[in-house]
């Protein structure tokens, strides 16, 4: 991987990390097209370059991160589910990173299903307006629907948003829960990767990882801020269309 790769691919995760289209399955289909060859560093390199994301949301939540201990503890509860499951089948899911067969289908059946839930969903003025009134149990709910985002294309932003949907939250409000949400669960991620496989790569890998974290950094500030103007005024819908498109321009086209 060269630095000309590590800037696509880190720009690429900036982008879609927040937006209800998978990042990991962006990714994965970026590093298809730059034909680089599936490695253990490549896998890395595409799970520890969430950390500048995450740093992204703490830069814009900081005040909110420090009004008191009640929010960490929904969000940590959401992240539970996550943090059990992900733990127990890692292995299982570095391995479906290692093709687009799973990511494709995901990015397709997920956006029937992005249009589908869009056209069934209406908001109501009594739904959840702040992430401080969320409760333990739609807390919980959230983190299980994330964890369907562990399958590769899902789109963990998808996941989240859809699953708070559901629990009566306005959008906004779940679309800030699930940046909140982002820096345990990809925090996690990305420290267990990098313990478990840092330690292998040498000097020049370990520069290509900070060039990709400073750029997600922040591709990812502005990919918040396009999120949030966007749901005041859209739905999701034209999100389930891409995935539907670039699923099958990859399946006919390219792949």
């Amino acid at each position: 991987m060269s630095y000309f790769h590590a800037i696509i691919i880190a720009v690429v995760e900036g982008i879609t990390e927040f937006l209800p289209i998978s990042s990991t399955g962006h990714m994965i289909l970026t590093a298809d097209l730059l034909k680089l060859e599936y490695s253990k560093f490549l896998s890395t390199f595409e799970i520890s370059i969430q950390l500048g994301a995450i740093l992204a949301v703490i830069y814009l939540y900081w005040k909110k991160l420090f009004i008191g201990i009640e929010i960490w503890k929904k969000i940590i509860v959401a992240f539970l589910p996550s943090a059990i499951l992900g733990f127990t089948f890692y292995p299982m899911i570095k391995k479906m990173l290692e093709g687009n067969t799973v990511v494709l289908w995901s990015l397709f059946l997920g956006g029937i299903v992005l249009i589908i839930f869009e056209l069934w969903y209406k908001e109501r003025e009594t739904d959840i307006s702040e992430v401080e009134n969320i409760s333990y149990k739609q807390s919980f709910i959230v983190g299980l629907y994330q964890c369907i985002a562990m399958i590769p294309g899902v789109s963990r932003s998808a996941a989240t948003i859809i699953g708070g949907l559901t629990q009566r939250m306005k959008r906004k409000t779940i679309i800030e829960f699930s940046f909140l949400l982002a820096i345990p669960t990809m925090g996690a991620a990305t420290g267990y990767d990098l313990l478990k496989n840092a330690s292998a790569f040498n000097i020049d890998q370990l520069l290509l990882l900070f060039t990709g974290f400073i750029i997600s950094f922040f591709v990812a500030i502005i990919s918040i801020k396009f999120l949030l103007s966007l749901v005041k005024k859209y739905t999701f819908i034209g999100f389930g269309v891409y995935r539907i498109i670039i699923a099958i321009v990859f399946w006919f086209f390219i792949s």
